[in-house]
């Protein structure tokens, strides 16, 4: 019998609670931005909840949350006081969520996954610091890349350049001194390796 009395006392919290959401927003759309920022405070941690069981990634958790608000507050002229706010709320919510998804899958897609394993090791040795010595081989291959690759190559391979660091001297994005580097040493490899058959 405790049980269903709780559940009980839930429900009626809950219609509370939309009841109050639900005033506050008609007095928002009729400019009052006392209840607007009452009704944002208390709809923050709802809203983190709800997106919390949908998005697993904390620093995405963030920009969701930050993406309902916005919605929310682009379609407060939207919203119909006679209805329940809960349910205009979720969709809300639940659009965000969906958006972000997308749009996520979207850009991997574009994407050349090129964090660790995606970047293929030197065709060399690393040149070890104040050897200035380049096999004739290698010399060669390095020269026959285009700059912008050679560039990529020797800022990271040769001088020792972290990839932050290259891609600021070359003044280029770090992920465009990646597939940089990363042809350069594709190229290269096919080079030696071709070298090495003939």
């Amino acid at each position: 019998m405790g049980r269903p009395a709780r559940m009980q006392e839930s429900g009626e919290a809950a219609e509370a609670r939309d009841a109050r959401w639900s005033a506050w927003m008609a007095a928002t759309q009729r400019g009052d931005a006392v209840a607007y920022e009452k009704l944002l405070h208390e709809l923050l941690p709802y809203v983190r909840r709800f997106v919390r069981r949908r998005v697993f990634d904390p620093a995405l958790l963030e920009d969701v949350v930050q993406n309902v608000f916005l919605s929310l507050h682009r379609a407060r002229h939207s919203y119909r006081p006679e209805r329940p706010f809960s349910p205009w709320l979720r969709a809300i919510a639940r659009n965000a969520v969906t958006d972000q998804l997308r749009f996520r899958g979207r850009r991997r897609e574009r994407e050349l996954p090129l964090d660790g394993a995606g970047v293929a090791e030197p065709a060399v040795a690393p040149v070890e610091p104040g050897d200035d010595r380049l096999s004739a081989e290698l010399e060669t291959a390095l020269a026959q890349l285009p700059a912008s690759q050679r560039e990529a190559v020797t800022l990271i391979h040769l001088e020792g350049l972290s990839v932050a660091e290259a891609a600021l001297r070359a003044g280029v994005s770090r992920s465009a001194l990646k597939v940089r580097a990363h042809r350069g040493y594709r190229a290269l490899r096919r080079r030696l390796e071709a070298g090495e058959d003939g």
